[in-house]
């Protein structure tokens, strides 16, 4: 006997076939996708002397993917992060990237570091591949524009104009630099010396260390022989503490300043009471405003999903970082690609984030640096403090 399907239900038939085939299409050719995952990866300092950087990048990223994949995930899909060590070594860096592509991940982010980042940018525009969150603030980011790089951080040079802008209101004219002799300690150092343009002056003073190292006894001398009045520290925390120890043993005891990588808990932890008056400039408000939404929420996440550790600037900068990437992906819609990914972050305009009134959102095709508000702590008692006058500043 011969069956006939009737009309109305060929085209239904035919219909459904379609919406298979197209659904299993579009998995297909979608890296990190599939009906119920999204993959990201992160290359990061896992371990080494930077190690509490890229840890606790990771863990606030992570803290927030715990969070919406408890919510159902985004259009149906829980996000993954499958995260991987390059110890802040540039040298690693094409073997860590190399295994992101392996792993076919839909996208990246929650990097550290400059000179690793030098590394990742190039690879990350040749092979198409979204980055969503660097713990850098350098210029490499930002100019030219990167289509598939998408900062969320205020940039060194923000950081730096308002350190040197505000040494100036205190009369704090000669200022030298130690910095890291590499190509985040260059970034940081061209920052001062714009700034300082801007005032007609330059640095009085340059000194330098190596990366991954605490070997800071020249740096320090070359400096401190200018005898300046402020000294920007350029490095994570293990060096800066070094200087700091090493200063203050010494009897110098300049106003030092470091910006937003240097880890300001583990600089603290490290420096001990030589921490107490450095100023630090901060990206991101500070851990303990649980005034506001989404620090609330990061602390409660954290305590939820990795009790025992301590909330942080650096693992609060990585749940922001995965909040952006999550929005981009919500704006990506239900078949999302990576372009759609990057298109859904530059649809972001004025957004609040739950960061406060100083902290909207902003991107689009041109600008892909999401923040440009730049806080200023100083240490005391081994806390640091969010200053609002320069005035207050002991020198």
């Amino acid at each position: 006997m011969e069956v006939r399907i009737a009309p109305p239900f060929r085209t239904l038939a035919a219909t459904l076939i379609f919406a298979v085939l197209s659904t299993t299409s579009f998995a297909q050719k979608q890296p990190g996708i599939s009906d119920k995952e999204v993959k990201f990866g992160s290359c990061s300092a896992l371990d080494g002397p930077a190690r509490f950087l890229g840890i606790q990048t990771v863990l606030g990223a992570t803290a927030y993917l715990h969070y919406i994949n408890e919510q159902g995930g985004v259009h149906g899909r829980k996000v993954q992060l499958m995260a991987f060590d390059d110890g802040y070594d540039p040298t690693k860096a094409d073997s860590c990237f190399n295994r992101l592509k392996k792993e076919e991940v839909f996208a990246a982010g929650f990097f550290v570091g400059t000179p690793t980042a030098a590394k990742y940018v190039p690879l990350a525009q040749e092979q198409k591949l979204p980055v969503v969150g660097l713990f850098t603030g350098a210029q490499i980011l930002y100019v030219p524009l990167k289509h598939y790089i998408i900062n969320v951080r205020a940039s060194y040079y923000d950081e730096t104009r308002e350190q040197v802008d505000g040494l100036w209101k205190i009369n704090l004219h000669k200022i030298g630099v130690i910095y890291q002799d590499d190509a985040f300690g260059k970034a940081v150092l061209d920052g001062v010396k714009l700034a300082l343009d801007k005032h007609e002056a330059k640095p009085v003073a340059l000194g330098t260390f190596a990366r991954n190292t605490t070997s800071v006894q020249s740096g320090v001398a070359a400096v401190r022989a200018a005898n300046p009045d402020a000294v920007v520290l350029v490095g994570p925390y293990a060096p800066v503490a070094e200087i700091l120890k090493e200063a203050h043993a010494s009897g110098w005891h300049p106003l030092f300043l470091t910006v937003s990588f240097v880890g300001t808990e583990a600089l603290i932890k490290e420096a001990g009471k030589d921490a107490d008056g450095i100023v630090i400039t901060q990206v991101v408000p500070p851990p303990d405003r649980t005034d506001l939404p989404t620090v609330k929420l990061y602390r409660e996440c954290v305590a939820k999903y990795f009790p025992g550790s301590d909330p942080s600037y650096v693992s609060l900068e990585g749940f922001v970082d995965a909040m952006v990437a999550v929005e981009g992906l919500k704006r990506a819609g239900a078949e999302p690609t990576r372009e759609k990914f990057i298109e859904g972050i530059e649809s972001i305009h004025n957004m609040d984030l739950g960061l406060g009134p100083a902290l909207k959102l902003n991107y689009g095709q041109e600008d892909h640096k999401g923040f440009k508000k730049v806080y200023v702590t100083v240490v005391e008692g081994g806390r640091p403090i969010v200053m609002d006058d320069w005035s207050a500043v002991k020198h």
